[in-house]
């Protein structure tokens, strides 16, 4: 089973659908686009134009958005160096075997919070607008975000939440820069277990290329944790999924840790000789 998330018949349902020649009745339970919609085509027609100030739409990174190992950032700060020895990932260059891995997202279904959504497993997500809003609805975990567009400030000393405070604004007619503060600092931020502190601050930079592209910048600004600010993804491609598409569930139940964990720790005891 994979280490990324902890749910035994989501991935069941997508490792079946992922065969080939196999065919599924319910075709909008899948993972999103198809790898051919991300490989550039000289058949391809020029897209039609984007449209202005607006990113509504079902958009998916495909594999791009999905990172296993995790990112490589800028040095840490010894805060962050401290507290790494208490981190147990089950990925990247500090992973441990199954047993000891202590990420709270996969042994106990805690909030994958952010920015760990977007760097960790950014799969298919709608976006809405309103007059004052950007709302972002992620299939990974059914969750969403609400971007304030109305001109408000962040707040000055905000009490920690799992998805932060977001505001946003348009620096032109096809970007939309957002910064959040006030994570709750006992997130990752992403599966190989860098970590942040409460004074992260993020930038995202959503710029619609064409009707069918959007392309993510997200910038780490942790000067308790990293030595300077650096750029977890960099002009990452959202391709514009068909306006039809059902999302599917996708959700961390902790009745399903548990009962994985139940599974590894008899595997373990079967495994351990006897004295």
């Amino acid at each position: 089973m994979s280490r990324r998330f902890i749910v035994p018949i989501v991935a069941a349902v997508a490792a079946l659908i992922a065969l080939p020649g196999v065919t599924v009745a319910q075709t909008w339970n899948s993972n999103g686009l198809p790898r051919s919609a991300f490989e550039p085509s000289q058949a391809t027609p020029t897209p039609a134009p984007a449209p202005r100030r607006d990113l509504t739409g079902i958009w998916d990174a495909g594999s791009n958005g999905i990172s296993g190992p995790g990112h490589v950032g800028a040095p840490f700060t010894p805060w962050a160096q401290e507290k790494l020895k208490d981190i147990k990932p089950g990925n990247g260059p500090r992973a441990v075997t199954e047993e000891h891995i202590n990420d709270p997202l996969s042994i106990m279904c805690d909030p994958t919070g952010f920015p760990r959504l977007v760097l960790y497993e950014l799969r298919p997500l709608q976006i809405v607008q309103t007059p004052n809003q950007v709302l972002m609805l992620y299939m990974y975990e059914t969750r969403w975000r609400v971007i304030w567009t109305d001109g408000r400030e962040l707040p000055k000393d905000p009490d920690p939440r799992w998805y932060g405070y977001s505001v946003g604004r348009w620096e032109d007619d096809y970007t939309l820069v957002v910064q959040t503060i006030g994570m709750d600092d006992r997130t990752w931020l992403d599966n190989a277990g860098n970590p942040h502190s409460a004074d992260l601050r993020v930038e995202e930079r959503y710029r619609r290329v064409d009707r069918d592209t959007v392309e993510l910048t997200v910038t780490i600004d942790d000067p308790k944790a990293y030595t300077k600010p650096w750029t977890a993804r960099n002009r990452l491609a959202l391709k514009a999924m068909p306006p039809d598409t059902d999302l599917m569930e996708w959700i961390c139940a902790p009745s399903e840790a548990a009962a994985y964990k139940k599974v590894v720790d008899t595997q373990n005891k079967a495994d351990t000789p006897p004295k």
